[in-house]
C-alpha cells in the first residue's frame, strides 16, 4: 500500500493531521495499535485554548463544539480564606472552552476524512532518513503489511515507536507528586475551574458537562486509588476547595472513574529526523496543571500540516525544514508555563516554599501585569508563536 503521508497514531493529533492534509488534497493512512473504541474512550484533556477552537472551527470541526461546549471567561485561583477570579477576556480578549478530548475525537471520527487501520501490532519505521520511508506492521487478522510514503508523521504518544526512531536529546523533570482524578455524575459546584493551593496539597475542580464533574487531588507518587474510598475523596476535596467558605458548597455525587496520573515534563529535540516528523506526546509531555497537552498537539499538527502541504504540493521545503524549531519555540513556552503553574500550586511540605507560593499567588491575583501574563499563557498564544 502507498500513500503520501503515513501517520502513526489515531488519537486527536493523528486524526486532525489526516483531516487537515485531506483539506489540502494530500492523501494519508493512519495506523493505530488500539481499537477504535479504546481510543475514543480515553479520558484526557478537557480545556481548549482560544487558538485551538479557532483552528478546529476553520477546519470544519466546530459545529458540535460550539453547540455543546462551554465557553469560560477565566478561572479561579484560591488558597485558604481567599478566592480570586481571573477574567481572561477582560485581560487578553481570549476565552477558553470546556470540551473534552473524547469529544474532539468523536468529531474527527465523524468527519470521516481519515483512512485508519486499527489494532495493528509490530509497527516498525524504516528508512526514515531516506527519500523512501515506509512502515511495516501486522494487521488484526495476522497478515504482514507494508505502507510506503513520502513522509511519516509520528503522532503515537510517548510509548509508540516514532519517538525512538529519532536520534535526539531529551529534557525531563519528574515531579514528586501525582494527581488522583475522578469523574463524578454530579453537576459542577462552580461555573469555572477552581485551582486551589492548600497545605494538604493542590486540588482542582473542573468539569466535562453540566452533569459531569472532573476533580483532582494532589497525592504522593505511587498512590493506589483503592486507598481512597469515595467518602475520603469528597472529604478531602471539600477541605482543599474551601467548602463553606463565603457560603460556597461542594456537592458530592457518584464517582464513575478513579485514576492516578503521574506528573512530568518531557521535551525531545529535534522533532524531525529525515522524513519522520513528531507531533504531540511523541515529542513532549507537560503536567496537566496548565491545560496544555492537547492544545500543544493541535498547534504541532497545524504547523506540520502547513509544512507538508507546502512541501508536497508546492515543492517548498522551507516550512518543513523549520518545523522542529518553530514547534519547539511554543513547546518550551508551554513547558515553562505548565512547570510554573505546577510549582506555584502544589504543596512540597517545605514552609519556605509555601510562603513563596502564597506570595506568587497574591501577586498574580493583585497585579494586572501578573494576571495578564497568566491569562495570556492559559488562554493560548497564537499558533506559530
Amino acid at each position: 500500500m502507498r500513500t503520501e503521508v503515513a501517520i502513526v497514531g489515531a488519537g486527536p493529533a493523528g486524526l486532525l493531521l489526516a483531516h487537515l492534509l485531506a483539506r489540502g488534497g494530500i492523501s494519508s493512512v493512519v495506523v493505530e495499535t488500539r481499537s477504535q473504541d479504546y481510543v475514543a474512550s480515553r479520558i484526557r484533556a478537557g480545556i481548549l485554548e482560544h487558538s485551538s477552537v479557532e483552528l478546529l472551527t476553520e477546519a470544519g470541526l466546530g459545529e458540535r463544539l460550539h453547540a455543546e461546549g462551554h465557553e469560560h471567561r477565566g478561572v479561579y485561583l484560591q488558597w485558604p480564606g481567599e478566592r480570586h477570579h481571573l477574567d481572561f477576556v477582560d485581560l487578553t480578549g481570549r476565552s477558553v472552552w470546556v470540551y473534552g478530548q473524547t469529544e474532539v475525537q468523536k468529531d474527527l471520527v465523524a468527519a470521516g476524512t481519515a483512512e485508519v487501520v486499527y489494532e495493528v501490532t509490530d509497527t516498525v519505521l524504516h528508512d526514515v532518513a531516506t527519500d523512501a520511508p515506509y512502515l511495516t506492521y501486522t494487521d488484526k487478522s495476522g497478515r504482514s503489511a507494508r505502507l510506503d510514503a513520502q513522509v511519516i508523521a509520528g503522532c503515537d504518544g510517548s510509548f509508540g515507536p516514532s519517538r525512538h526512531a529519532v536520534p535526539a536529546h531529551h529534557y525531563e523533570r519528574t515531579y514528586p507528586y501525582s494527581w488522583l482524578g475522578i469523574l463524578a455524575d454530579v453537576a459542577p459546584s462552580t461555573d469555572e475551574l477552581i485551582y486551589a493551593w492548600h497545605p494538604n496539597g493542590f486540588a482542582l475542580h473542573s468539569m466535562r458537562s453540566p452533569t459531569v464533574s472532573r476533580l483532582y487531588l494532589q497525592v504522593p507518587n505511587g498512590t493506589d486509588p483503592g486507598d481512597w474510598p469515595d467518602q475520603r475523596i469528597w472529604d478531602e476535596l471539600a477541605t482543599r476547595l474551601g467548602h463553606g467558605q463565603d457560603g460556597w458548597k461542594l456537592t458530592p455525587g457518584p464517582i464513575t472513574d478513579k485514576s492516578v496520573l503521574p506528573m512530568r515534563s518531557y521535551v525531545q529535540t529535534p522533532m524531525r529526523h529525515g522524513r519522520l516528523f513528531l507531533a504531540g506526546d511523541a515529542a513532549h509531555i507537560v503536567p496537566p496543571t496548565g491545560a496544555k497537552g492537547l492544545n500543544l498537539a493541535i498547534a504541532d499538527v497545524a504547523l506540520l500540516s502547513r509544512a507538508l502541504t507546502a512541501w508536497l504540493r508546492e515543492n517548498n521545503a522551507g516550512p518543513a525544514g523549520s518545523y522542529s524549531d518553530d514547534a519547539l519555540r511554543r513547546v518550551w513556552r508551554c513547558t515553562h508555563f505548565s512547570w510554573w503553574m505546577t510549582t506555584m500550586l502544589h504543596a512540597s511540605g517545605d514552609e519556605f516554599d509555601a510562603q513563596l507560593q502564597l506570595s506568587q499567588l497574591r501577586w498574580v491575583t493583585s497585579s494586572e501585569a501578573g494576571a495578564r501574563g497568566l491569562a495570556e499563557n492559559y488562554a493560548g498564544l497564537d499558533i506559530g508563536f
